[in-house]
Parts: C-alpha cells; structure tokens; sequence
C-alpha cells in the first residue's frame, strides 16, 4: 500500500478510516475497543488501546449515530 498523503510505501492503516499511511504521516491516539458497565459498582468502564494508528485527516463522530433501519 502507498500512504495516502505522498505515495511513499505505508507501514499502518488508520483505525477509524482504513487510509493507509506512511510514518512521516501518521498519528496516534486512544482508541475504544470495547465498553461495558461494571455490575459491582455500576459505572461504565473502557478498555482502550492508547497508541492507535490514525491519519489525522478523519474525524470520528464522537457520538452514536442512530441507525433504525437496521432494527
């Protein structure tokens, strides 16, 4: 794969949008594997990956989007 930014050969993916990207190029951040609410104290708890690829051009929703006809 080519890093969509300058065409030099890619060493990741984005996580949120697949761009592939070079390391001159790419970014990192949080990234949310998997959420659940705690029975014992009932909160909500993450598990997140800390260094995640991302390309730095998309933007993640930081919200759910409602998707009804999938009901």
């Amino acid at each position: 794969m080519l890093c969509w930014f300058c065409a030099e050969a890619a060493r990741g993916s984005c996580r949120f949008c697949g761009r592939a990207v070079c390391p001159d190029h790419a970014r990192f951040g949080p990234f949310i594997l998997q959420v659940n609410r705690s029975e014992t104290r009932q909160r909500v708890e993450a598990l997140v990956v800390e260094d995640a690829v991302q390309c730095g051009t998309c933007r993640p929703r930081p919200h759910p989007v409602a998707m009804p006809e999938l009901d």
